[in-house]
């Protein structure tokens, strides 16, 4: 199911609100029917079928999922299973709660934009 236009509005404001330069800090690109969603030229979150989902790596992920925190799985296939986790409507609801959850996924693009792109 796509990403409706109004939690598309709702998830991007309530980001700006939390990540460092704010409105001007971020973009939105539709991407296979979700939308991926960068602060500068780092891509830390996507939103599909209306739940905002947030970069994860190893560093990170036990943070996510011991909140009860669940992968990004195209299609519900586990065998694809992504390096985002879902946020709660109530995180995403409450700046105070979004924010350091929205610095752990800043925090994970930088390490993975260091690395650079994977080698086939």
């Amino acid at each position: 199911m796509p990403v409706t236009p109004g939690f598309r509005l709702f998830a991007l404001e309530q980001l700006a609100r939390v990540v460092p330069g704010g409105e001007a800090a971020l973009r939105a690109r539709a991407m296979f029917g979700g939308v991926g969603v960068y602060a500068g030229e780092r891509f830390f979150a996507l939103l599909d079928d209306d739940v905002l989902y947030l970069k994860v790596d190893d560093a990170t992920r036990p943070e996510f999922e011991a909140a009860g925190m669940r992968p990004f799985m195209p299609g519900g296939d586990p065998a694809q299973t992504m390096q985002y986790y879902d946020v709660p409507a109530e995180v995403l609801e409450d700046a105070d709660a979004l924010r350091p959850w929205a610095a752990l996924a800043l925090d994970a693009a930088a390490r993975k934009s260091r690395r650079g792109p994977k080698r086939k």
